[in-house]
């Protein structure tokens, strides 16, 4: 009897592989807002998968901290406390400016050039008032930054650490509008031009705190 091995997808992935990806790309981009629940019968509609994969998919993404498991077989995405959002960004200023560092010894001028690319995209996302797209281009430059570094095992805990975030960041972005979102992006092309590894990494730190102050913004008063 042979069995038949699982259709791939069109990006040619598997599907449980696609089904992973398509839902962690809600999370990290905020399309599922904090607190709200998931179920597997929803999920199978939303991305026209089947069950198993939205089973699997779900246990990697509450695995990782994207999702929680609650009670009564519930899951839900995480909604930050001001704890949380504090220990996000301190993990954060501890690894990110680090990669930054690394990636201005390593940077080439193609680098350099894609990462321009990203940015243009980003702005033209601002001045179009498109939030996905900049979250979307936002998330790109910093992947960028963190695969020239060729620092597999902080990249993999830099990209847990924005999945937690990244519903919050989603809200504030909505009620803030594009064009009043900060980054240090022009700096840290500058600096990677000319190689500046401590300018890199400060213009990196202080992204990070630029973007964790409008996650906290994000978080409900619990007084």
């Amino acid at each position: 009897m042979n069995s038949e091995a699982p259709e791939p997808t069109k990006a040619g992935l598997p599907a449980h592989e696609q089904v992973y990806r398509d839902l962690r790309d809600a999370i990290l981009f905020g399309e599922l807002e904090p607190g709200e629940p998931v179920t597997i019968q929803g999920l199978v509609a939303r991305l026209e998968a089947g069950m198993t994969p939205v089973r699997e998919a779900l246990r990697r993404l509450t695995a990782e901290g994207a999702l929680n498991a609650m009670g009564n077989r519930r899951i839900v995405v995480p909604v930050l406390d001001v704890d949380a959002v504090d220990e996000l960004s301190a993990a954060r200023q501890a690894l990110e400016p680090l990669l930054a560092r690394r990636a201005a010894t390593r940077v080439t001028p193609d680098d350099v050039a894609e990462l321009t690319s990203i940015d243009d995209r980003l702005d033209h996302a601002i001045e179009r008032g498109d939030v996905s797209t900049y979250l979307q281009e936002n998330h790109a430059f910093h992947a960028k930054l963190n695969q020239v570094a060729e620092a597999p095992i902080l990249t993999a805990m830099v990209d847990g650490l924005w999945l937690r975030f990244g519903p919050s960041l989603r809200i504030v972005c909505g009620q803030m509008g594009t064009r009043n979102l900060p980054d240090r992006h022009k700096d840290m092309l500058v600096a990677l031009a000319k190689g500046d590894a401590d300018a890199t990494a400060r213009a990196m730190a202080d992204d990070v705190t630029q973007g964790m102050d409008l996650v906290r913004q994000a978080v409900p008063d619990q007084k």
